[in-house]
């Protein structure tokens, strides 16, 4: 399995125009490794072999790319290779994709060495500091707020420029299947230690055994970014203090990421604990942003960011997670099958078939858990939570405020 650890850095002035200066040589080196690329023939475009091999002599004939570290360098090529590659995928997809661009200052701000070329060294800092060392850059100071474990490997080390000014030291890190908990055995599963999960508008999340988890309130920290853009708007462009305005609004939009992540790193971590299986809707995120309405709640729900981070803790979990088709689950009848249509507004299911009445979400959230189980290619048990949901008008679904994520990290069982 692979993950990261993520580290605030606090280089001296000195490492710190290190960092700089070979963040913006890595830069050339793409914007190069795209010219190549763009002016060869199109029956002949170099592969990141061959572009890898022409290395030595562009070090030789631009003595500033001499001055940095091979696998830093031939990394910088894999980058560009990486991102032609997504381009393609894109395409095949349908969407509408151009080419690659050349990459401003502000838009190159990571290098990652690859292997080799840095050095961690955890005994020379005191009081959860420790080093890294990059190659042909020199020494950073970390704060090591978790250490690596011992099980596993590092693989590459990235430095990172935020557009708050800070710089981050990030580890990708590698652990044997052997390390890692032991997921259940798929026949053991059934609805009391399973859950299908809703996505929705209303409330962040809505289960299939009737809790919902309301949404972050972040209309205070919006109203903050605000005031702090339409003092940017004021300030000279270029100017030292449109420097430092557009450093506050990269601090308060940081802050709201930030705010999200942490939010949904505690929501996923208490479902993977919680369950044995976790089924999530495969939403078209992408899609999703580009339709009318609700676009910038939709953004900050961060959907795709939470399902990666529930695929992710799954594995150091042993939780069974999977996504299944989104389309038709609120339509559906959770009980008979017959699709309804509901307009946004309506937010109660009746069936006119059966006569299943229900919360909207909590329809969506079973139906997600039924087609789960088809997924997994079990048969719906005779008990479920279809057979025993109350009436709306009776309904007690248990609400869970997203002031109490943040502040416990768990959510009651």
């Amino acid at each position: 399995m692979e993950y990261s650890h993520r580290y605030h850095a606090y280089p001296t002035q000195e490492v710190a125009e290190g960092l700089e200066h070979h963040l913006d040589v890595h830069r050339q080196l793409y914007n190069h490794v795209r010219w190549d690329y763009q002016n060869s023939p199109e029956d002949d475009k170099p592969s990141e072999y061959d572009q890898n091999n022409k290395l030595p002599e562009w070090k030789r004939k631009w003595s500033v790319f001499g001055e940095l570290y091979s696998k830093a360098a031939q990394t910088t090529v894999a980058r560009f290779h990486r991102n032609l590659s997504n381009l393609r995928k894109k395409k095949e997809k349908g969407y509408k994709v151009g080419c690659l661009k050349r990459q401003a200052p502000s838009d190159y701000r990571s290098v990652t060495y690859n292997q080799s070329g840095f050095d961690l060294d955890e005994k020379r800092g005191h009081d959860k500091y420790a080093y890294v060392r990059f190659s042909k850059i020199g020494w950073v100071k970390i704060r090591y707020s978790r250490p690596v474990p011992d099980h596993a490997t590092i693989k590459e080390a990235t430095f990172k420029k935020e557009t708050t000014g800070e710089w981050f030291v990030s580890f990708g890190l590698e652990t044997g299947d052997a390390d890692l908990p032991e997921k259940p055995d798929v026949d053991s599963l059934d609805t009391s230690n399973s859950v299908g999960i809703d996505l929705g508008i209303q409330n962040y999340i809505h289960t299939s055994d009737g809790k919902t988890v309301d949404w972050l309130d972040l209309e205070d920290d919006y109203e903050r970014l605000r005031r702090e853009q339409r003092k940017l708007s004021r300030k000279v462009k270029g100017s030292n203090n449109y420097e430092k305005q557009r450093q506050k609004v990269a601090t308060v939009k940081r802050h709201i990421r930030r705010k999200v992540l942490d939010y949904q790193h505690k929501l996923t971590t208490w479902l993977v604990k919680e369950y044995d299986a976790v089924f999530v809707e495969d939403l078209d995120v992408a899609g999703m942003l580009q339709g009318d309405g609700n676009a910038r709640n939709k953004q900050d729900a961060a959907w795709r960011q939470f399902i990666t981070l529930l695929e992710y803790k799954a594995d150091l979990y042993g939780c069974h997670v999977k996504q299944v088709e989104a389309r038709g689950t609120t339509k559906e009848c959770a009980r008979c099958g017959v699709e309804t249509a509901k307009p946004i507004w309506v937010r109660e299911h009746s069936c006119p078939a059966c006569g299943f009445e229900t919360d909207r979400d909590a329809n969506a959230a079973m139906n997600v858990l039924q087609r789960g189980f088809s997924e997994l290619g079990l048969g719906w048990p005779e008990d479920t939570p279809v057979e025993t949901v109350t009436a709306t008008d009776t309904a007690q679904f248990e609400s869970v405020s997203a002031s109490h994520v943040i502040e416990t990290g768990s959510l009651p069982s």
